[in-house]
């Protein structure tokens, strides 16, 4: 028995203004439109639309429209639309759903329950296109004191190795063939423009890309994809990923369909193969393990890298992160509930992990309690939209932020959610040669750059407006925040008064 599930979209196309030019046909990957040649048209097969809007964008007449199809079901607020046609596609496939991108649930977004504080007559704020603004931060273990010379000429305390970002945003993990290598190229010349950094993920790095050492992170994760001496020397910070925002607990799988031979090559695997990361490191099954792993790869790149350690945010994420300071780690990275994902099982990124702004309070009060909150950087990740999301972060207690589907947007991503089936429209989440050259790295890196410019600018004015002169003065002090709608719980563990107060 055959079951089937409704059009998500309508494709409407202007008789009028088509030509039958077929750029939809060659721009659609999903085979939604198509030539009729007995009547001599090009139609469209509205179920097998993604709403990536491809076609609409390129049709050179502006004939084509995609509307989401307006189809209601009986009302039952329990059995809503998405649960339903879920049950309907198991029925079908007796598999697990999977999804691309991050959490699209209406789980309160906190950033939007933030504002962020105004100098006015008593502290003047500061014209930023006049006095210097400092946006600089510099990733890594500091020191609880620093000593000087008597004479105030020579430092004297010894500092572990720190990474300077000229702005604190950071492109997020994105593996080597979950993304095409034009967008890694990308990622890495506009980190390198930039003064920032980008993270390879746990696929490797590809030989075209270790000219940008200097502003890479490479990631050692389960499958130890792509590790190997010249690897961990190539880059400026290593990062263990034990844990992602959109999968908490759950492994890496890149399908074998996008194993090429230079994904292939890169991450140390057969062509064709399924690159399956284990859920967990099976070397790490404590902290005391954890410490083993952090001390190892500070031996094997020579004391000279921060190392780094990503973990989803979950209830006790302030507990493992002050395990992980303990064992030796340089950066706490803490990735949540709205990361995004290649791959990941539906029903684990609807329903598993806690919002970052909650994860990133806990953990800065937790390592402040503790007194150890300077010997580790905290860097975020999940959901970052925009700067003043990176404001009100560094605010909260971060030394900097992750970005990764903002990134992708700057390419043209349209979050249409189909990253898992590697047809991606836009050339981004596919290893198919002939998709991935609609990404340009050259236009890539200069978008990319651009977003970057335009975040460091309205930066720049927000701290102004603050009455700040200096990105470090705002972080970690919650008195800029003050919450709007909270409960007493949420203001008390994101540590901000409500308005007013």
């Amino acid at each position: 028995m055959k079951t089937y599930l409704p059009p998500k979209f309508i494709v409407e196309r202007d008789p009028e203004r088509c030509i039958e030019c077929e750029v939809c046909i060659n721009q659609c990957t999903f085979d939604t439109h198509y030539y009729d040649a007995e009547d001599d048209e090009v139609r469209s097969r509205e179920g097998t639309c993604v709403g990536c809007h491809r076609c609409v964008l390129f049709c050179p007449t502006h004939a084509l429209n995609v509307r989401t199809i307006p189809l209601d079901y009986r009302d039952n607020y329990n059995w809503r639309p998405e649960f339903i046609e879920d049950i309907i596609k198991q029925a079908e496939t007796g598999g697990v759903l999977l999804t691309g991108m991050g959490n699209d649930k209406g789980y309160r977004i906190y950033w939007d329950h933030l504002v962020l504080n105004a100098s006015q007559v008593t502290n003047p704020s500061i014209d930023p296109l006049r006095e210097p603004m400092e946006l600089t931060t510099y990733i890594g273990r500091k020191p609880d004191k620093i000593e000087v010379d008597a004479d105030s000429s020579n430092l004297k305390t010894d500092f572990a190795p720190q990474v300077r970002i000229e702005v604190p945003v950071m492109f997020t993990a994105m593996s080597y063939g979950a993304v095409s290598l034009n967008v890694h190229e990308s990622l890495a010349r506009a980190a390198t423009e930039a003064g920032t950094l980008w993270n390879t993920g746990e696929g490797g790095l590809h030989p075209k890309l270790y000219q940008y050492g200097k502003n890479t992170i490479v990631q050692v994760a389960s499958g130890r994809f792509g590790v190997h001496p010249e690897y961990l020397d190539a880059a400026s910070i290593v990062e263990i990923k034990i844990g992602q925002g959109a999968k908490p607990g759950i492994g890496g799988h890149l399908p074998g369909e996008k194993v090429s031979a230079d994904v292939s090559k890169t991450r140390m695997i057969p062509q064709g193969t399924d690159a399956l990361s284990p859920a967990p490191q099976h070397d790490i099954y404590s902290i005391e393990d954890l410490a083993q792993l952090v001390h190892a790869l500070k031996e094997a790149t020579n004391y000279t890298k921060p190392i780094a350690v990503k973990i989803a945010a979950v209830h006790n994420s302030a507990a493992i992160a002050s395990g992980m300071v303990r064992a030796g780690a340089d950066m706490i990275v803490l990735d949540g509930l709205r990361g995004s994902t290649g791959a990941a099982p539906k029903i684990i990124r609807d329903n598993v992990g806690i919002p970052i702004e909650m994860a990133l309070a806990s953990v800065d009060t937790r390592l402040r309690q503790e007194g150890i909150r300077n010997q580790a950087s905290v860097v975020i990740a999940g959901g970052i939209r925009n700067s003043g999301d990176v404001a009100k972060a560094i605010a909260l207690g971060a030394d900097a932020v992750y970005i990764g589907t903002a990134a992708l947007v700057a390419l043209g991503c349209c979050l249409c959610q189909q990253c898992h089936t590697g047809k991606c429209a836009w050339g981004i989440c596919t290893t198919d040669l002939s998709l991935t050259k609609r990404i340009n790295p050259d236009i890539g890196a200069r978008r990319l750059a651009n977003l970057l410019r335009g975040w460091s600018l309205e930066l720049k004015e927000i701290l102004g407006g603050m009455g700040i002169n200096a990105l470090e003065s705002l972080r970690g002090n919650r008195l800029h925040l003050r919450g709007i709608g909270l409960t007493d719980t949420e203001l008390e563990i994101l540590g901000v008064q409500m308005a007013g107060s």
